[in-house]
């Protein structure tokens, strides 16, 4: 059966295939999920067999190709794309996977999803996992929340992991889960916090932890050295970053008392605007008593 909107080149061989999604942009607070898919990609030497007509989904005035050269001379265009790979059970434990990553479409969100979904009906995928990062009130010096949503919540009961509580504006992971939801496909949603004050910073501490989580559920061994030799440096590097900052340094003392406040606790994620305004707030506060 051909699909409307994705193009294969060949066709994998499956055995009890897992389909791993995570996408850059609103979804990928610090790239940790994005990061996350690609350590996978590369522990299990996952190749490419297919990938969206990108012209249907893409505003490329807002996600834009780029231009490299080839030998110094040619010019090359990549247009941006979300790419299928597949990793067979041989390097996973058992089971093959099917990897879906690339930038956030910014059209037809449904009809993407629905294609995502058709393909893995036809691929006689098991379950969806897809991964997502977002900005919250934590600080980098403790360990990454991980939240985890999926309709059978047998699922994740046994991961120790406490159930996304957000209610706000959703990217293209919320609505692929959605939809797998309405076609009785099983998914999990997995999702990391990271400190909202280092938002363009890489965050290896957070990619870790969706690894875990991953691994745990599924029970598959992934390499992740090189990220956790990333992750030591993250720690190192930002501490003194944010001892250089009196103010941060004060503001970042008070998320790790919360935190440790209400260790093992649900938390309610706040809103960006929430965020920007505690941030403001704690910054007035403290220019105001230097005074």
């Amino acid at each position: 059966m051909e699909n409307t909107y994705i193009n294969l080149e060949w066709r994998p061989e499956l055995e009890r295939p897992v389909l791993v999604a995570g996408f850059t942009g609103w979804n990928d607070a610090a790239e940790a999920a994005s990061v996350a898919v690609g350590a996978l990609s590369d522990s299990w030497e996952a190749k490419r067999f297919g990938g969206f007509d990108g012209e249907e989904f893409y505003d490329f005035q807002t996600t834009r190709p780029q231009v490299r050269l080839v030998d110094g001379v040619t010019r090359k265009i990549d247009w941006p794309e979300n790419a299928f790979s597949a990793a067979p059970s041989a390097n996973t434990g058992g089971r093959s996977m099917v990897l879906l990553s690339g930038p956030e479409p910014n059209f037809r969100w449904r009809s993407f999803c629905s294609a995502v979904v058709e393909l893995a009906r036809e691929l006689e995928v098991e379950l969806v996992v897809t991964m997502g990062a977002l900005l919250a009130d934590v600080p980098h010096s403790r360990q990454v929340h991980v939240s985890a949503n999926a309709q059978d919540p047998d699922l994740v009961g046994g991961l120790d992991l406490s159930a996304s509580r957000y209610e706000g504006p959703t990217g293209i992971t919320g609505v692929l889960h959605g939809i797998c939801a309405e076609q009785g496909l099983p998914s999990v949603s997995f999702w990391a916090s990271v400190p909202h004050y280092l938002p363009s910073v890489p965050s290896a501490p957070a990619s870790l932890a969706l690894l875990e989580s991953f691994s745990n559920l599924l029970k598959v061994d992934v390499d992740t050295s090189q990220l956790e030799h990333s992750a030591e440096s993250y720690q190192e590097q930002v501490s003194a970053a944010v001892a250089q900052d009196s103010d941060l340094a004060g503001y970042v003392r008070m998320l790790e008392e919360r935190f440790d406040s209400q260790a093992g606790e649900a938390r309610d994620l706040p809103t960006g605007d929430d965020l920007a305004e505690e941030l403001e707030s704690f910054l007035r506060d403290q220019r105001h008593e230097e005074e």
